[in-house]
């Protein structure tokens, strides 16, 4: 079995390659580097079944290629983060509409099975908590590019969706909540890695707003390993499946539990959300998802609470970061 994995050498892309040459596949990771990290692939970059090819997922003859010669597709390809997408609106969107379908192009044109990664964010301003796939979404306007971002993952998710009912092709979306774990870079505003560093180096863990926002922070082995499973089920097929956990913490407690784990004697520091993106932001307050459609489908439930995901971070940022383990985790 050969899987192609686009954005191979991003964080999760990273983890979801290690696991399948774990499982005996033969694996080929294509990344534009743009995001992802050859030291995400230093574990497993020598590994006789492992391929890696530095390319663009908007490439078509590129990516027709690779996926003829591939069994299965997970794509990942995409522009990622708060931050990032804020500072290149118009990179993000191209990058994660063109390139999603030139994916879906192929595989429908060789008949391969993929799996898209899709976000969370399309659910927007909801507040029907816990999220439901077949929930109505309540978006911000256009005006305020913070929402691209899941503008443009829900044009994917109807592109795979248009493929499934008109040309069969065997696609299922999984919309990932908040995956943190080893190797997530804290470049582009992801919360977990800056509050550890900043932990860390003893200084001021920042929390935007007033801290009382909540969200959900799921182990990238969990989800790895579920989207495998929905990889195998035929019955996942044509569907958009939320993935992740339901452990829901507010921003300001999780700063507490990370300066905790950490051993830190770091202050807690409030920041407006204008004084880091700017006036016209605007952020959501809960988001959870209902895991209920994933269960019926594969039985998969998380099995990392959100104190384990710390400290496996924690020790794999010390490494990063040449600093010793906490005294608390060294046991």
């Amino acid at each position: 079995m050969r899987s192609l994995v686009t954005g191979g050498a991003g964080f999760i892309g990273s983890h979801l390659c290690e696991r399948l040459l774990e499982r005996g596949h033969e694996v080929w990771a294509l990344d534009d580097l743009s995001t992802g990290r050859l030291e995400n692939l230093a574990s497993f970059e020598r590994h006789p079944r492992f391929r890696f090819l530095e390319g663009s997922v908007m490439d078509q003859s590129l990516v027709t290629g690779l996926v003829a010669q591939s069994d299965r597709v997970f794509h990942l390809a995409a522009a990622v983060g708060v931050k990032y997408v804020l500072e290149n609106p118009l990179r993000s969107l191209i990058t994660n509409i063109r390139g999603t379908e030139a994916v879906l192009q192929a595989c429908a044109e060789h008949t391969r099975r993929v799996v898209v990664f899709s976000s969370s964010e399309v659910y927007g301003k909801g507040v029907s908590v816990p999220f439901s796939e077949d929930d109505d979404r309540l978006m911000g306007p256009t005006v305020k590019l913070r929402w691209s971002y899941a503008a443009g993952k829900a044009v994917d998710e109807c592109l795979a969706q248009a493929y499934w009912q008109q040309q069969q092709l065997p696609v299922t979306v999984v919309r990932c909540f908040n995956t943190c774990g080893p190797r997530q870079s804290s470049a582009y505003g992801m919360v977990i890695p800056n509050m550890i560093q900043r932990a860390l180096r003893g200084e001021p863990i920042l929390v935007f707003g007033d801290g009382q926002q909540s969200r959900c922070f799921s182990s990238v082995s969990d989800v790895v390993r579920g989207v495998l499973l929905l990889a195998e089920s035929r019955a996942a097929e044509g569907e958009i499946i939320n993935i992740g956990t339901d452990e829901e913490v507010t921003i300001l407690e999780l700063a507490l539990r990370v300066r905790d784990v950490c051993g830190s004697a770091s202050p807690i520091e409030f920041v407006p959300y204008e004084d880091i993106y700017g006036s016209s932001f605007e952020d959501m307050r809960r988001r959870v998802p209902d895991l209920g459609k994933i269960e019926r489908a594969v039985g998969y439930r998380p099995q990392v609470t959100l104190d384990q995901l710390l400290e496996v971070t924690v020790r794999d940022t010390c490494g990063e970061m040449n600093l010793p383990v906490p005294a608390g985790l060294t046991a």
